[in-house]
């Protein structure tokens, strides 16, 4: 799964897949895009642009620790990042940031990275290698799952709430039953409701 720790949707499609594995034989691994990255070039609402400035300090951290520890702390830092931002909605700063840091038992001095461009090439790499397999029509969440030819990417699922025990599964196994679909592509309707974090 490719997330920003800054999108809810992407939050609400991590904790669905961590309630799949306690119920199908998955094992989820956490990889990093940034929406920052996704519309730089793109025609977009000046608050949405100004939004999204405030969003590479979580990504950079993101990509400044997998660099160092390697992508398995993605997970727990992910966790800790997406726990204060969505359902405790705290402000993104350096405070938050070392607290996720601390939670997830890494070195708190990773929260530097949030104000530098080190790990930019890094970060872009990482945001293509999920992106572009799916198109950029699209935002995060993106997954890439089994399918008939390999691995297939997607957008979403979108979900709120997100699903828990063998409703999970179930999701999950619509989700490959698509993906095992040869010129299968979209599915899609309109949000009726925001996010539901519980």
């Amino acid at each position: 799964m490719w997330f920003d720790p800054a999108c809810p949707w992407a939050w609400l499609t991590s904790r669905w897949l961590l309630e799949v594995e306690g119920v199908r034989p998955i094992d989820t691994t956490f990889h990093v895009m940034s929406l920052a990255v996704l519309n730089e070039d793109k025609d977009i609402p000046d608050d949405y642009r100004t939004m999204l400035s405030g969003t590479w300090g979580a990504v950079r951290i993101c990509i400044a620790a997998e660099r160092k520890y390697g992508p398995e702390v993605l997970r727990d830092l992910y966790t800790a990042l997406g726990t204060r931002i969505h359902p405790l909605k705290q402000e993104k700063n350096r405070d938050l940031y070392v607290a996720a840091l601390t939670e997830a038992r890494l070195p708190v001095e990773l929260a530097d990275a949030a104000d530098t461009d080190e790990y930019d090439e890094r970060l872009r790499e990482s945001h293509h290698e999920g992106m572009d397999p799916v198109g950029y029509e699209v935002g995060t969440p993106v997954i890439h799952v089994p399918g008939a030819d390999g691995l297939v990417a997607f957008f979403g699922p979108v979900i709120s709430p997100a699903p828990k025990g063998e409703a999970a599964g179930k999701l999950w196994d619509g989700v490959l039953a698509v993906a095992s679909t040869d010129g299968f592509f979209e599915l899609k309707r309109t949000r009726t409701r925001g996010p539901i974090f519980d």
